[in-house]
């Protein structure tokens, strides 16, 4: 097995009123929207859970985390993430740089940059500047979605 490997992972979810807004493992204040999902919803810690994943061609959260499981109602992705990053640890890999793309129309999340690097960086232990974060618009294409795509790099360690 090579000593460096690269995953990616990808998660969407529809949006809808009332409901809250996770990214990155925070609450988006004042998201007129939130995700519908089984989980929190939370789309960025979704994607950097398949994207480690990937990376050791250990297949997808869906495995680990099926949503047809009631004892995953509400869960905290946090505690996904963290199961993810086991696995890759339990078979002698680190993640060292994580680069994330957030697409979604409103709120706009400029100001949330620098937290949700932070957040994600202290999840997997890297230093904030080992996290990329990213935010696109659907342009009106897609305005009730949240979507994000994640690459990770992984290497061997001792």
């Amino acid at each position: 097995m090579s000593s460096v490997r690269i995953g990616y992972g990808e998660d969407a979810h529809r949006l809808e009123a009332g409901r809250e807004l996770w990214l990155g493992g925070l609450k988006v204040p004042d998201a007129p929207v939130g995700a519908v999902a089984h989980s929190d919803g939370d789309a960025v810690l979704h994607a950097v859970a398949d994207a480690l994943l990937s990376g050791l061609a250990l297949g997808d959260i869906g495995q680990y985390f099926p949503d047809t499981d009631p004892a995953h109602a509400g869960l905290d992705s946090r505690v996904i993430l963290r199961r993810c990053l086991e696995l890759v640890q339990e078979r002698g890999y680190l993640p060292q740089n994580v680069a994330l793309v957030v697409t979604l129309d409103r709120p706009k999340l400029g100001p949330l940059r620098q937290q949700i690097a932070q957040s994600v960086a202290a999840l997997l232990a890297l230093d904030e500047g080992a996290v990329g974060v990213s935010f696109k618009t659907s342009e009106g294409l897609a305005p009730a979605h949240v979507q994000v795509r994640v690459t990770v790099l992984l290497a061997a360690h001792d």
